[in-house]
């Protein structure tokens, strides 16, 4: 599983943002320098994300762009997917069908289950971080998102209308082997 380089970039020049001041716009030449990015593949991520809501340009001799909202009131899932979509897409059995007109396994499959599942954890996890989250340091982001697991496992859970429980296990509590 991978994230595009437009997905990493874009979401480095946000999180590039949120550390800015936020009175402040900051302009291409500025990320771009930030970020070892070219100019001009700052000023696509730019307009994507200026499209997407994410960030508003402004004109003039301080121009440039800054974030549309506080940072903590964007979440990384709506970055993530003004940037690129989703994990997952339900219709992706359409798209990868193999030889045939219809996925093969329409009726039982365990694969497509595996991404559904996959795609709301991560969901979960990126729908519950905000651009403010990202700007701490790599420690304490890393401890805040352990100490969410519990939570966001049961989130996963009462969204697909399952009990919490391991692969082919019966559902388990905290301290439990």
């Amino acid at each position: 599983m991978k994230f595009s380089a437009l997905e990493e970039y874009g979401l480095r020049c946000m999180v590039s943002m949120a550390r800015h001041d936020p009175e402040r716009a900051m302009n291409i030449t500025d990320l771009a320098r930030a970020e070892k990015l070219t100019g001009a593949y700052v000023g696509k991520l730019m307009r994507i994300l200026r499209r997407g809501g994410l960030v508003e340009s402004l004109q003039g001799p301080t121009g440039g762009y800054r974030l549309s909202r506080p940072a903590g009131e964007i979440s990384t899932a709506e970055i993530l997917s003004v940037l690129g979509g989703r994990l997952y897409e339900p219709g992706i059995c359409r798209k990868y069908p193999g030889g045939t007109m219809a996925c093969i396994h329409n009726s039982g499959c365990a694969i497509r289950s595996l991404w559904a599942g996959l795609d709301m954890i991560v969901g979960e996890v990126l729908s519950r971080t905000f651009l403010s989250d990202l700007v701490k340091n790599e420690k304490n982001l890393a401890q805040w998102i352990r100490g969410q697991i519990p939570a966001l496992m049961e989130a996963a859970a009462r969204s697909a209308g399952s009990p919490a429980r391991g692969p082919g296990g019966p559902a388990r509590s905290a301290g439990e082997v």
